[in-house]
């Protein structure tokens, strides 16, 4: 089961668990829980079918970013996402840190780092990715989890970028036993980039938690920057 369909089934459970045991208090049915837990999961599964799980998507996302440390590692790890994007050569047109934000700019899922992928993805597309492109795109996408690493010590995220990485690995019709090597080595490199900029690290979340624009963003990278990065500010 996914983690999201997991954590769609602890709500219901939750929920269903909780009247269970406040319901006779109230004086409410002993069928209510049931009918409730069974409600939810019909939602549930309606708005993965109508919605490719939006709302819940949204529910979830909303009921976590009330903590203030989610959101910082949410931050922390868009950020790792969009600096090794930004030092590798594809340009970050935008970003995203929690799923309302996503919805708002019609971006899938709970959003994260746009970049400019198209030549990765024509080249994904034939099945003919060059290695350089495959490194490119195995560090981007272990960034965020490396960012955790460097900030947290642990990391929780990264479900859906391990995810992308399989999928394009099979793509490509590569070994699959190869698949976990080649991401742990994406997340190496990765770390040891954003270890040596960290002061650019620090000052690119220091911009995005302030909502600034991709021009500031880019602005706070360079000014900060160990040596001088061809990016656009």
């Amino acid at each position: 089961m996914s983690e999201l369909g997991l954590s769609l089934t602890a709500i219901a459970i939750f929920a269903t668990t909780a009247l269970a045991l406040v319901g006779p208090m109230l004086g409410s049915s002993p069928l209510l829980p049931a009918g409730l837990g069974f409600s939810l999961l019909v939602l549930f599964s309606l708005d993965a079918v109508t919605w490719q799980g939006r709302g819940a998507t949204l529910l979830l996302d909303g009921i976590q970013q009330r903590s203030p440390e989610y959101r910082q590692r949410i931050l922390h790890h868009e950020a790792g996402h969009y600096l090794v994007a930004t030092a590798l050569g594809l340009p970050v047109t935008g970003y995203t840190l929690s799923a309302w934000e996503a919805l708002r700019q019609g971006q899938p899922g709970r959003g994260g780092v746009q970049f400019q992928a198209a030549a990765l993805e024509a080249e994904a597309a034939q099945g003919q990715l060059s290695q350089r492109s495959l490194e490119q795109w195995c560090q981007v996408l272990m960034a965020g989890a490396a960012a955790e690493q460097l900030v947290y010590g642990n990391v929780e995220g990264g479900a859906d970028d391990r995810a992308q990485w399989k999928q394009l690995w099979r793509q490509l019709d590569r070994n699959p036993a190869e698949a976990d090597l080649r991401s742990r080595w994406g997340l190496l490199r990765a770390k040891t980039l954003l270890e040596q900029q960290r002061p650019a690290y620090d000052a690119l979340v220091a911009a995005m938690a302030a909502e600034a624009s991709i021009e500031d963003c880019n602005q706070a990278i360079a000014t900060a920057w160990v040596e001088e990065p061809a990016i656009a500010a």
